[in-house]
């Protein structure tokens, strides 16, 4: 069931999105050579606690850490580790939120790690562009097709695979609600978009096959050809007009 928004609770949405963004972009400010996942799972736990909030990921389906950091190969679900050392070169994706008076922020950016390659610099270009493509499409009217589709476009036609696996969502009370987001479709097709709703739109693009599989530990995915990944994410408000970003930083 998809649950709309009244105004009371959409300002609510845009300070946990605000939370939410600021502790991402701290824990981008951390990324560094010599730096471990577990050090910057701590500034974001620390920003997002200092907020009056609480991290939306932790002990989420017993996901044990504030964020998920997940390094070049690595999609999405990258657990924090302190012997998970960074490294000049690595693309490091972070994917936090923070819960705020009940309801949910959600946002991704997949961050350089001193001077990348051209490849990598190019792929994790190629992805924030596919998400404010999908942006664009995030108006009253059109329906998710609209959006998924011009993700996949953008991304399809530059040679890379877009992941199909894992979606973006809904997001308010619960940090996962209807409806599925995903990052392909058909124009004018799925569900209708209305004021009031709020998604998270999150392209996962992979330099090579779309095709993924999980690892050991249950949570972290992987590229099936162990070549690089990145994701970028906004949560985002359905209005009259434009859409609304909800997870931008503090000036």
């Amino acid at each position: 069931m998809i649950v709309l928004k009244t105004r009371r609770e959409l300002e609510l949405m845009r300070e946990a999105g605000r939370i939410s963004a600021q502790a991402l972009k701290l824990a981008g400010e951390a990324v560094a050579p010599g730096v471990t996942t577990a050090e910057i799972d701590k500034v974001a736990f620390d920003y997002i606690k200092s907020q009056g909030a609480t991290p939306s990921f932790l002990n989420y389906n017993g996901f044990p850490a504030t964020a998920c950091i997940s390094i070049n190969k690595e999609v999405i679900h990258g657990i924090p580790d302190r012997h998970h050392i960074i490294r000049e070169g690595d693309i490091v994706s972070i994917d936090l939120g923070a819960v705020y008076e009940g309801f949910h922020g959600d946002n991704a950016y997949t961050f350089a790690c001193g001077k990348i390659s051209p490849a990598a610099e190019r792929l994790c270009n190629t992805t924030r562009e596919a998400l404010y493509e999908g942006l664009k499409k995030a108006v009253a009217g059109n329906r998710l097709g609209d959006i998924g589709h011009a993700v996949e476009q953008y991304c399809v036609s530059r040679g890379y695979g877009v992941v199909r696996e894992y979606t973006g969502h809904g997001v308010g009370k619960h940090l996962h609600e209807d409806p599925s987001v995903p990052n392909y479709g058909t124009p004018g097709k799925g569900v209708r978009l209305i004021p009031g709703m709020t998604i998270a739109i999150e392209p996962m693009i992979n330099e090579g096959t779309e095709d993924v599989r999980v690892l050991k530990n249950g949570w972290t995915v992987v590229t099936a050809d162990g070549r690089l990944s990145a994701h970028f994410e906004h949560t985002v408000a359905i209005t009259d007009g434009e859409c609304v970003i909800l997870t931008l930083p503090d000036r």
